[in-house]
């Protein structure tokens, strides 16, 4: 759950529609693929993701407040506030087939999605089960703090975490979406998803251990597609060929 603000960026955003930017290069897409980034990502992170997935998939990158041209706006520090923001900017996308996307915390906003308004399909990477926890509490710790658990993850270079400039404008962002996930709890009461469920996990990730991971089944009427993957949390970089093939697969299944 780190912040890449040196991804290159999508085209402009929707008109009134600032949570969300539209990846060129699909045009005539059979589906779409809602993609929501980690805590202190942007919609810049899947750029590389749109590439592959095009022409046959349309990506639509979420973007949180507190980032980017989103700067100024405060960021939302609820996991189910973030995911009514993305269902509302969702309304004026078309009827195509949706499938959502979510990494780490992205993960859990998409899940609330999908509580909310099913998916096609739902696919989740690099976070435990909705309704596994931990003590976490990184967005009480000082900047240096949060800039170990950054280097920690390896999600961002190292030589920008040791730029204050570029700290300056990523921090606020970072604490607030760790705040939002490490203090968001799940429903009990909530009825298991009915749409298909894949769970996407690296087999080194410290934020995820297999049995966390598997996990995702209390949440899913149907046997949920469980895949490892060699690697860290950011192990769909590493990855991002062979899981833009299943992304695709999925989104045009359906």
């Amino acid at each position: 759950m780190t912040s890449q603000p040196t991804s290159p960026q999508p085209n402009s955003p929707q008109p009134n529609s600032p949570w969300m930017h539209v990846f060129p290069g699909a045009p005539d897409a059979v589906a779409d693929l809602v993609c929501l980034p980690h805590a202190g990502g942007s919609a810049s992170f899947f750029h590389p993701l749109a590439r592959l997935v095009a022409p046959r998939v349309r990506v639509l990158g979420v973007q949180y407040p507190g980032r980017q041209e989103r700067r100024r706006e405060p960021v939302v520090t609820d996991v189910r506030e973030i995911a009514a923001g993305v269902l509302d900017a969702l309304a004026g996308f078309g009827d195509r087939p949706v499938v959502y996307f979510g990494h780490s915390m992205g993960a859990v906003v998409a899940y609330e999605m999908a509580v909310v308004k099913s998916p096609a399909a739902l696919v989740v990477s690099g976070r435990r089960a909705p309704s596994r926890y931990r003590d976490e509490t990184v967005h009480r710790r000082d900047d240096a703090g949060v800039v170990a658990e950054l280097r920690r993850l390896s999600g961002t270079h190292s030589a920008l975490l040791a730029d204050p400039e570029v700290l300056e404008l990523i921090l606020p962002a970072v604490r607030g979406d760790y705040q939002a996930i490490e203090t968001y709890r799940h429903a009990d009461a909530t009825p298991p998803l009915e749409c298909p469920v894949t769970v996407l996990t690296g087999d080194t990730d410290p934020m995820v251990s297999a049995d966390e991971a598997a996990d995702w089944q209390r949440h899913a009427r149907h046997p949920v597609d469980l895949r490892v993957y060699p690697g860290g949390h950011f192990f769909l970089v590493d990855h991002a060929v062979g899981i833009a093939e299943t992304l695709v697969e999925t989104a045009t299944s359906r």
